[in-house]
């Protein structure tokens, strides 16, 4: 769907805009007629999307967290253990006399929890005495003299008996004992809300995550001259991290294929995409490659397909949408005055303001520094004191100040996808004309656009089910790995 990309930023709808209308004082009429709010709601919305585009932001994206780098010396029992200076190695010096002389010490951060993947691996230098050694993870709170997994909000793996023991001091069955020279792992995959294991690159077995709140990688040692080295991500990991991660997402992706869904329906999704933004060209080549192997499509009307309403106008703005792609703005502004003069009618406009923005970003393009300024001067200088139009004329301008304005924090706007938001606006407003358009919600987006915002609703919402763990849902890179795919 690269014909027009700009079509899937953010998740916002056409009221998020609506604050900015009493800065549209300025029109040249002071009806308040439906028809002109509406205009002037997906003039906005686009000018919203411009703004999006400008200040970088991607819907779903956060912050970074922070990961553990080392051991934390301060919240550990410090008394029976010595930690190497460079805080990634522990060793157990005294004589083991109780169950509560464990030398237990966490990670100096939690596990990040915004990963498909979280996972760390020890290197078993010296089983010493008794072996007794445990990897795993606990809670903020956990108690410091006992094994990871033998008090609640604790899960730990223990390399003496190979039991794993889960918030109290019985084990369960789980996998081989670990010693010497063995790397053991353990992860929380998010995904399937699971804590996994690893014995020496082979993943020993998994078990349900039944622990909330903030987890910190433990490992604890308990008996005389036990060594472990761990390693956070610092060097290499044994276990095949990545693979493992592919894995999981080919999990994902084939409960996604299982799920029936009948050609004709997916075909009926694809042409409505291609029929709301004009591409009239490929929809008939579609129709065309389509019709010995799609059975009829009959989609009833109440499933919110109206063929009808986004015919509207196809071969018109089919013509609008190519002009503007190839940058022939003064063609495009006359083709509107002549079929649509009436959302051409007031100069100031967002979808006005839009067509002359781009008339400038186009002259500046070519090189016509001295045409773009005059244009400037005549044309966006009605825009300058208007706060809603105020930033994007100020990053027009900016183009002017770069001997290479296309490397600029402003070169978003010499892209072809800007071209792309100024005809999706032009498009709707043509859309909106149309006397049978039952909502100004079905000129801004396709049908399967909407399916995909409800796609992304839904997995947020999934997501916080899960106290917000996990990968937090980001269209754009999914659809770029279906392409890869």
């Amino acid at each position: 769907m690269s014909e027009s990309n700009s079509n899937s930023n953010g998740v916002s709808n056409i009221n998020i805009i609506n604050n900015n209308n009493n800065n549209n004082n300025h029109h040249h009429h002071s009806s308040s007629s439906s028809k002109e709010e509406k205009g002037r709601d997906l003039g906005l919305y686009f000018l919203e999307v411009c703004r999006r585009r400008g200040t970088g932001a991607e819907e779903g994206e956060e912050k970074a967290e922070e990961a553990p780098s080392e051991l934390n010396t301060i919240n550990s029992s410090g008394g029976f253990v010595v930690v190497s200076t460079d805080k990634l190695s522990v060793k157990y010096t005294n004589v083991n006399l109780h169950g509560h002389d464990v030398g237990v010490i966490q990670a100096n951060k939690a596990a990040p929890t915004k990963l498909l993947l979280y996972y760390f691996e020890i290197y078993v230098k010296d089983a010493g005495a008794k072996g007794q050694i445990a990897i795993g993870f606990t809670s903020e709170s956990f108690k410091m003299r006992r094994q990871p997994g033998w008090e609640a909000n604790s899960c730990g793996y223990h390399g003496d008996d190979g039991l794993l023991y889960r918030g109290h001091g019985k084990g369960e069955p789980f996998g081989p004992t670990y010693t010497s020279g063995d790397i053991v792992g353990a992860g929380i995959n998010y995904a399937a809300q699971e804590f996994f294991f690893t014995k020496n690159g082979q993943v020993v077995g998994t078990v349900y995550k039944d622990m909330k709140g903030p987890l910190f990688p433990t490992i604890a040692v308990h008996s005389q001259n036990e060594e472990v080295h761990v390693n956070f991500g610092q060097k290499p990991f044994t276990f095949d991290l990545k693979e493992f991660e592919v894995q999981e997402r080919m999990k994902q992706q084939l409960k996604i294929e299982e799920l029936p869904l009948t050609s004709n329906v997916s075909y009926g999704i694809v042409r409505s995409y291609l029929l709301h933004y004009g591409y009239e060209d490929t929809l008939n080549s579609f129709d065309v490659a389509s019709r010995s192997t799609v059975p009829p499509i009959y989609i009833a009307q109440e499933n919110g397909v109206d063929e009808q309403e986004i015919m509207y106008a196809l071969n018109h703005r089919k013509t609008l949408r190519q002009l503007i792609r190839d940058g022939e703005i003064d063609t495009a502004f006359g083709k509107l005055r002549e079929w649509y003069p009436q959302i051409v009618e007031d100069n100031t406009s967002a979808m006005c303001f839009l067509l002359h923005c781009q008339k400038f970003i186009e002259l500046v393009r070519i090189g016509a520094l001295e045409e773009a300024v005059k244009y400037g001067r005549i044309e966006l200088s009605s825009f300058f004191g208007l706060p809603v139009f105020e930033d994007l004329v100020q990053d027009c301008v900016a183009l002017l100040a770069y001997e290479q304005p296309l490397e600029s924090p402003v070169g978003y706007l010499l892209k072809d996808s800007q071209r792309e938001v100024v005809a999706d606006t032009v498009n709707a407003l043509i859309l909106s004309t149309n006397p049978n358009m039952k909502e100004s919600k079905n000129c801004l987006h396709s049908y399967l656009e909407r399916l995909l915002r409800q796609l992304t609703a839904c997995c947020l919402e999934n997501r916080s089910l899960s106290g917000e763990q996990g990968e937090a849902f980001q269209l754009h890179r999914v659809l770029s790995s279906g392409k890869r795919g």
